[in-house]
């Protein structure tokens, strides 16, 4: 019965992550040279664009369905074997009963028992936290570029949600709030399975139980994220103007290493690195332009005109190969024909 249900769940599964693939697909090519900066550390770091941020997590959702097409052999195989796994009871022709309750089911027959042999529910388990770990990723992001200081993408907008009692002006992530408590919780439910596959002997006496709590709540917790992991990808609003003004907050210096590896052609790349290094910490401290500091420096300009230091300092000309991957992910799902119309 626990197999039928997980195929059942399996199969509302995979319907929500062909959805969710669909959506990131067309956000990651509409996007695809929607510059924006990267992060680290919850720093500026360099550009990027929104496409490739979409589609680092549609790979990770394309390989979600790639898993759970090779689970499903393993998984969904019958259990009807008796009291210790040898099937004794039923004597001759217990192979071919067994077999004959497998084809009535549609499921694979064992070939042997596994009773206390539980992987198969456990890789189920690990299964929905990678699925959730990714969604829970997702919702991450979007809380923070949410976040009213950045305010570069926003969840669709329905009358009345995510506001708040008290200050009617807040459009909240609730939806990614929900994805990340469920993700959160749903790894909890793993562990829990990992544990309960230490049964002992041929009939566990607790383990086994351990998995009609754990298996059927990370199921719906799971279905829970997905659900509202669709709405956000199929409605997220992007805003590439204010992705753009990030881009330029700093005035400039997230262009800094795109300068470095401009000048180290001219003055190596250890010099390049310092004298940027220093011009960058003296564009903080007089809040200046880095470009012009760069113009103002002799070391620079007996190599470098204006003009071409004007093209290193544009974020949008230092975006590396983001649109490059863009194209590969979406015609890797193209050729597996898996992208959905």
């Amino acid at each position: 019965a626990t197999v039928l249900q997980i195929r059942e769940g399996l199969a509302l599964i995979e319907d929500d992550l062909t959805a969710i693939s669909a959506s990131m697909a067309k956000l990651a090519r509409r996007h695809r040279d929607t510059p924006m900066i990267g992060r680290s550390n919850l720093q500026q770091a360099v550009p990027v664009t929104f496409g490739y941020k979409m589609a680092g997590l549609l790979s990770a959702i394309e390989r979600h369905r790639a898993r759970l097409a090779e689970l499903r052999p393993r998984v969904l195989m019958g259990e009807f074997a008796g009291a210790a796994g040898t099937l004794a009871s039923l004597g001759k022709g217990a192979l071919e009963t067994q077999a004959g309750l497998m084809k009535e089911l549609d499921l694979a027959q064992p070939a042997i028992a596994w009773h206390t042999i539980r992987d198969t529910i456990a890789e189920v388990g690990c299964f929905l936290g990678l699925v959730t770990g990714t969604l829970g990723k997702l919702a991450m992001d979007v809380k923070l570029m949410m976040q009213t200081e950045v305010g570069e993408v926003y969840e669709p907008f329905a009358h009345g949600r995510g506001s708040s009692s008290t200050m009617p002006q807040k459009r909240n992530p609730i939806s990614s709030c929900y994805i990340h408590a469920c993700a959160g919780v749903v790894r909890q439910q793993v562990a829990a399975l990992l544990d309960a596959m230490l049964g002992d002997h041929e009939r566990s006496t607790g383990p086994w139980e351990i998995e009609w709590i754990a298996l059927p709540e990370a199921f719906l917790l799971t279905a829970g994220a997905l659900n509202q992991a669709k709405s956000v990808v199929a409605g997220l609003e992007v805003d590439a103007k204010r992705m753009r003004a990030n881009l330029d907050l700093t005035k400039g210096l997230v262009a800094s290493e795109a300068v470095m590896m401009g000048l180290a052609p001219y003055l190596g790349r250890e010099h390049a690195h310092d004298l940027v290094y220093d011009l960058c910490r003296e564009a903080i401290r007089q809040n200046r332009p880095l470009l012009d500091l760069l113009s103002e420096n002799a070391a620079i300009t007996k190599h470098v005109d204006r003009k071409k230091l004007t093209e290193l300092c544009d974020p949008s000309n230092y975006l590396g190969l983001s649109a490059v991957m863009v194209d590969r992910v979406l015609d890797r799902i193209r050729d597996a024909r898996i992208e959905p119309d």
